[in-house]
């Protein structure tokens, strides 16, 4: 007395499906608890920058440093984008990384747009 499911097999009387019915995926509170350590402690470390009055580049690569490190663990963990799959997350992460290198390339070429002004037709008086 064999049954046909919707897949093309066969049951037989008294088997059950071996149908997932949970994908959702839990994990543990330690690494949630973990993580909201660490972003404790980088937001302490970008606080710190200022407290002790750092200045010029240093300053602001720190900051930065700590913005990505604490955007990348958000992302990652409270955002789930760590078990996502691999297209996903290219499709979600590489668009900003390829703003942030054009941004880099008008800088660049900002600057050689204003030294071409400057050589060429001088200062503004």
């Amino acid at each position: 007395m064999a049954e046909a499911t919707a897949h093309g097999q066969e049951m037989h009387a008294g088997q059950i499906a071996a149908v997932p019915t949970d994908t959702h995926q839990e994990h543990p509170i330690k690494l949630y608890l973990v993580v909201w350590v660490w972003l404790f402690i980088l937001s302490a470390a970008s606080y710190m920058v200022d407290y002790f009055h750092v200045q010029g580049a240093l300053r602001w690569s720190l900051i930065l440093i700590f913005m990505m490190l604490k955007a990348g663990l958000i992302v990652a963990v409270f955002m789930h984008m760590a078990w996502e799959r691999l297209a996903l997350v290219y499709a979600i992460l590489v668009p900003p990384i390829a703003v942030l290198v054009f941004v880099w390339i008008m800088a660049v070429e900002s600057e050689y747009t204003l030294w071409t002004r400057l050589t060429f037709f001088g200062p503004s008086p």
